[in-house]
């Protein structure tokens, strides 16, 4: 019990309108609390220097007129409202509750599953935060550059501003956009088995359906692919990035004019036959059937001659 508690309880003891719970409490805390004990002592004194002198009695007529002052006020105040209303039946609701324990646990019980499903709802339906895990060695880091170099005059200090590289590992969904940017990077690096894997990666997402839409910044995945089909050097990527870029190609004009360049221009052959074999959903286009007519006539490969002289006649597969 604190002392501000214990003091007001000090009052209503002296009048004996305290409960026996705390005047217990109210004993216990002057037990070990000295200030109280002498704010009580001092109480007690006051008390009893009243006790030495007489009640006066209030006249009737005090007592007339302040009972009809009490009834004017009453008067006055206005009719309850709804939410005096409402207040009263909550109190009401309140003590009825508490005489009947039944009730009560039915209460509480439904209230524990009420807020159990909606926390489950509300999580299930908040926004996924980014769950990509970044990890850093800085064991491994190198420098990069030297920015600057001060020498203190007169010494042989020498103060040397550089940059330090520091290697960094993500690791998260291919839905994370920070993942999807580094695998887009990661699509034109010198190395090839870091070319081959990223594209790999975005082809699985393009597969998948999932953020493979072209942007008209250039950022995309499937501006990424398109890059890496027309530019790169290595027929793996190229014909893995036509793998992603097929199930594109009858709805993206960028895809399609993709396709014929590799087609007409690539120097190795396996990605030109790839091409050939992703084309007959479009092979009623003009600029389709132009390029393959001139492929079956001209191109020095046999098998890209019949290949695209089948997808022009519409006959079937192409094996």
């Amino acid at each position: 019990m604190k002392c501000e508690i214990a003091q007001q309880n000090m009052i209503f003891a002296g009048y004996g309108e305290l409960h026996d719970e705390q005047m217990d409490g109210l004993e216990e805390h002057l037990v070990g609390c000295q200030e109280c004990r002498e704010e009580l002592e001092a109480l007690r004194l006051f008390s009893e220097a009243l006790a030495l002198h007489p009640m006066v009695e209030p006249s009737p007529n005090l007592v007339a007129q302040s009972r009809m002052r009490l009834d004017e006020e009453l008067d006055l105040i206005p009719a309850h409202g709804f939410l005096t209303h409402v207040r009263s039946l909550f109190f009401g609701s309140l003590a009825n509750i508490q005489s009947s324990p039944a009730l009560t646990i039915l209460l509480v019980g439904t209230g524990f599953f009420a807020g159990y499903f909606t926390l489950r709802y509300q999580v299930m339906h908040a926004p996924r935060q980014n769950t990509a895990l970044v990890q850093y060695k800085q064991a491994d880091s190198t420098i990069g550059n030297i920015s600057g170099i001060v020498r203190t005059p007169n010494s042989e200090i020498v103060q040397v501003n550089y940059y330090r590289i520091v290697p960094e590992t993500m690791e998260g969904s291919l839905d994370e956009p920070e993942i999807r940017n580094l695998l887009v990077m990661g699509s034109t690096e010198k190395a090839t088995g870091v070319r081959e894997s990223s594209v790999a990666a975005m082809v699985a997402e393009c597969k998948a359906g999932h953020r493979c839409q072209e942007e008209s910044d250039g950022k995309g995945i499937r501006n990424a692919l398109l890059v890496a089909l027309r530019y790169d050097k290595n027929p793996a990527v190229q014909l893995k990035a036509l793998e992603g870029l097929q199930p594109y190609i009858a709805q993206d004009k960028h895809v399609r004019d993709a396709v014929l360049e590799c087609l007409m221009h690539d120097p190795n052959a396996s990605v030109r036959a790839a091409s050939v074999g992703v084309l007959p959903p479009v092979q009623a286009d003009s600029s389709v059937r132009q390029v393959l007519r001139t492929i079956s006539t001209q191109d020095a490969n046999p098998y890209i001659r019949t290949a695209s002289w089948n997808v022009l006649q519409g006959s079937g597969d192409i094996q």
